[in-house]
């Protein structure tokens, strides 16, 4: 692929105390960062801006609302992006490894990559348990189910931009990871993981950090793994 337009979007809920460090990280082989103020009541948006992002307002909260604002919004950008990143805005991952992320698809050997989340180069705590049985339950379903190889739903995950397209995603909350995947499926994709570092997160989670937020993802994402058929 030749000099790819790449650009990032950052789902974001009061992270103004890691937004600035996560926007020096990243590759200076991205065009444009995008990232999503999902209704913050700090200053996430300010320091935002203050690190080159261009920012947008979501008030609707939920991971896949900021998402889908993201794409909304790059469905009006001229050009539009060769390829698209997804990464949070907490400072867990390490940004710097985008570049092993983008590898697969610039080689073009595949169109979509997953940051995987290896125990090998998880800072200890980084992961909950409940989130280390929470993936090994649902990849073990799509593989039992589906035939997939995913070990993971890193949130850490590049994609060819006209094939995200074709996904038609939907999901407005924790189930947003885990429908891409699941499409990718259907769309047949050409798919891979690459091995991520990851660290404990700045902040508390919004989702693994509180028992709301952990039962709801769980539910939504067995959810979409059951009722999603591979035809």
């Amino acid at each position: 692929m030749e000099t790819p337009l790449i650009k990032v979007i950052i789902p974001a809920f009061n992270e103004a105390d890691s937004i600035g460090k996560v926007l020096e990280e990243i590759p200076d082989s991205v065009q444009e960062v995008i990232v999503v103020d999902n209704a913050s009541t700090d200053q996430t948006a300010e320091n935002a801006r203050n690190g080159g992002a261009t920012v947008l307002y979501q008030p609707e909260k939920g991971y896949g609302y900021a998402c889908l604002k993201g794409m909304e919004y790059l469905s009006t950008s001229d050009p539009e992006p060769d390829i698209l990143v997804f990464l949070d805005g907490d400072y867990s991952d390490y940004p710097e490894d985008m570049n092993d992320l983008l590898q697969p698809i610039l080689d073009g050997k595949v169109d979509f990559v997953v940051g995987a989340r290896v125990k090998s180069l998880r800072e200890p705590g980084s992961v909950t348990p409940q989130q280390v049985f929470g993936n090994a339950l649902a990849t073990g379903l799509m593989k039992l189910l589906y035939g997939a190889r995913f070990t993971d739903l890193g949130p850490f995950r590049a994609i060819r931009y006209p094939r995200l397209l074709e996904l038609k995603m939907q999901d407005k909350t924790y189930g947003w990871t885990v429908e891409m995947q699941l499409k990718a499926l259907r769309y047949k994709l050409a798919y891979t993981e690459v091995p991520v570092r990851y660290k404990q997160r700045i902040g508390v989670s919004k989702v693994s950090g509180t028992v709301k937020g952990t039962i709801f993802a769980g539910v939504k994402i067995l959810g979409w793994i059951f009722r999603y058929g591979i035809y």
